[in-house]
């Protein structure tokens, strides 16, 4: 397939997963599973996704899956800034308040979208709006996770040409009860700094014994902890964060890079204990995106291209350079299987694969 064409296809198979309320969560072999609806977390990385293809083709079909996932997310914000994740295909929340994650997660894709000036500006004012309301509660995540998503978006509001628009109010905030005067831009590379404080200091508590992680497991997400140190590094200058995000990473790689030169994720049926071996299975589409975007700051921030060499690795492994040398995907559809099973492949399509496999490719081939 035609480099030029896949940004195309993944909009195609993304545009058959969404409706007007949102894209779908699950599909059942590529077919969308209306029973299991929607997520906050799949729309927000579904936005992601968007605006990377739009950047490259400016095409209106592109735009409008922006503009409804944007609409989703802003629909699953609650008054107090917190947002709702799991909802029905009746279009109704299942819940009061998504998980920790889920409000990383949209922050990250927010703070993205306000980095791509190509996106327009009312639905960037909508972004920043929303990024608005939540920020109080940044500081109250206890995950890491959550926390290293929340602050992989924060840091685009000061690595962006436009991130001085951070330090004014919300335009015509004058006019508005709802909106409130933004934090000044060193408020945020203030907030960031403390959050990777004290991820570095859970890193410190439990490193030991050749176990240089942040805790006494590896789950999922893995990537998104070094990485999140990356981008602290970047705009704080500390060294001591980019040397925490190193040791990290480079562990993480230890594990998840098999001695036959390919990308093997930590099995999500099981994980790894710390004492314990690494579950080989199920391999998740998700972590190969992860860790590619992991990598590839790796490789600009420390300057060295080995981390480019692995990036590379984690994108081949949709495309057969993997456990079973099978392509992930579908030449048919366009989409992603949804990963790599003791017995195979998973056949199901879902949202969060060929999200992950979309933002993977556009950044490998245009990032």
């Amino acid at each position: 397939m035609n480099i030029q064409t896949v940004p195309q296809v993944q909009s195609q198979y993304m545009n058959r997963l969404t409706d007007d309320t949102g894209i779908f969560q699950h599909t059942k072999f590529g077919v969308p599973d209306r029973s299991k609806g929607y997520t906050t977390d799949d729309n927000a990385r579904a936005l992601i996704a968007a605006v990377l293809m739009y950047s490259i083709h400016k095409d209106p079909q592109t735009l409008a899956l922006i503009q409804t996932y944007i609409s989703f997310i802003h629909h699953a914000q609650n008054p107090d800034g917190n947002f709702r994740n799991f909802m029905d295909y009746n279009r109704f929340f299942m819940e009061d308040r998504g998980s920790e994650d889920c409000q990383g997660r949209t922050l990250w894709a927010l703070g993205f979208t306000l980095s791509h000036s190509c996106v327009p500006d009312n639905l960037q004012n909508t972004c920043r709006y929303m990024i608005n309301q939540a920020l109080p509660h940044v500081h109250t995540l206890g995950s890491p996770r959550a926390g290293a998503y929340a602050m992989v978006g924060l840091s685009f509001l000061l690595e962006t040409p436009r991130a001085c628009a951070y330090s004014f109010p919300y335009p015509y905030a004058e006019n508005s009860s709802e909106a409130k005067a933004f934090l000044p831009s060193s408020d945020i590379a203030q907030l960031i700094e403390e959050m990777a404080e004290r991820l570095q200091d859970q890193f410190r508590q439990n490193k030991g014994g050749g176990w240089n992680w942040f805790e006494d497991s590896l789950t999922y997400g893995n990537a998104m902890l070094p990485w999140s140190l990356l981008k602290a590094a970047r705009i704080s200058g500390r060294a001591d964060f980019k040397q925490t995000a190193k040791e990290s990473l480079d562990f993480l790689s230890s594990r998840t890079f098999s001695p036959e030169g390919h990308f093997k994720p930590i099995g999500s049926h099981g994980w790894q204990l710390r004492e314990g071996e690494a579950a080989p299975y199920d391999e998740q589409p998700i972590e190969a995106c992860e860790m590619l975007l992991a990598c590839k700051e790796a490789a600009g921030v420390l300057e060295d291209s080995s981390y480019s060499k692995k990036a590379a690795l984690c994108y081949e492994w949709y495309l057969g350079h993997n456990s079973l040398n099978v392509s992930l995907i579908d030449p048919q559809t366009g989409g992603c299987y949804d990963g790599i099973h003791e017995s195979g492949l998973n056949l199901n399509q879902g949202s969060e694969s060929i999200i992950s496999y979309s933002i993977a490719h556009l950044v490998t081939h245009y990032g």
